[in-house]
């Protein structure tokens, strides 16, 4: 299994995810944000189906930074209770890998 963890989230806006991805990347949680717009969600919210325009974000990150970045997504989202899922790629190509390693180790990180 690969350190590389890339953690399923959504917003309600394009803006908000920009936002959110921007801040993670400033405190070097993460390497990458990849925003998905044009998502409709359907789901049980309060005992209604509920309905929304969404947009998928995928953030990357390394095993360390999983948690913080997981905790501090928590924090920055709007959602009362946000869709925070970390996958666990097994395979990872490995120039890929070192890309992500070598971004969150350019700077002090929030972990330091």
């Amino acid at each position: 299994m690969s350190d590389l963890r890339i953690i399923l989230t959504t917003f309600s806006s394009e803006a908000d995810a920009a936002t959110g991805v921007r801040q993670l990347l400033e405190e070097r949680l993460i390497a990458c944000g990849t925003i998905l717009p044009g998502a409709r969600s359907i789901y049980h919210w309060k005992r209604v189906v509920e309905e929304a325009a969404e947009v998928i974000v995928f953030l990357k990150t390394d095993q360390e930074r999983s948690k913080f970045c997981m905790a501090r997504l928590a924090e920055l989202h709007l959602y009362d209770t946000p869709e925070i899922v970390v996958l666990h790629p097994e395979d990872v190509s490995n120039r890929y890998l070192l890309w992500v390693k070598e971004s969150l180790s350019k700077t002090d990180s929030a972990l330091e």
